[in-house]
């Protein structure tokens, strides 16, 4: 891989950073947290904050922060986030996320080529797109007690091979 092709693959890589997103909450926290278990979109009403260490093949571990801004009108949550990367300039992620289902949700990402879809699988968000070069994301959402923060597990994979992994935790301020 090329040095400009590895910067490229990597930001494109740190969307996956982003879906520490749809989260629900644990349904022991009280009525506040029921009300984000019922409508995980909830979670990114508001601010949020999340920071992960992206480990891709070939180089070596950088940090991914991103500060978003959530607002829902008419089912559609739309979220700005301002992503920063180790040794690159800031810039905006948007999203565009509405249920489509009990347990499923459906929109868009800036990055992303096609749908982003999130299913609920237990008490976890799976979601999963992809992006230019024939890469695609997976990532595990995990909500933690007290509905404020989530972990989040990324896989990276380009034609069918991991090339990455990404941990992290995303938090509502």
């Amino acid at each position: 891989m090329s040095g400009n092709y590895r910067t490229v693959f990597a930001s494109r890589l740190m969307l996956a950073a982003l879906p520490i997103a749809l989260l629900g909450a644990s349904p022991s926290a009280g009525s506040a947290t029921a009300d984000v278990q019922s409508d995980p979109m909830r979670f990114f009403e508001g601010r949020t904050e999340s920071v992960s260490t992206v480990k891709l093949i070939m180089r070596k571990p950088f940090s991914s922060r991103s500060m978003g801004r959530g607002v829902i009108s008419g089912g559609v949550l739309n979220l700005v986030q301002q992503v920063e990367e180790d040794g690159k300039a800031p810039f905006d992620r948007r999203w565009r996320m509405r249920q489509v289902g009990p347990g499923r949700f459906a929109g868009t990402m800036t990055e992303a080529i096609g749908p982003v879809t999130v299913d609920e699988v237990g008490e976890r968000y799976r979601f999963r797109f992809k992006l230019k070069g024939n890469v695609s994301v997976e990532q595990w959402l995990t909500p933690q007690p007290g509905g404020k923060v989530a972990r989040s597990k990324v896989t990276i994979r380009k034609m069918g091979m991991t090339v990455g992994r990404s941990e992290g935790t995303v938090r509502k301020l």
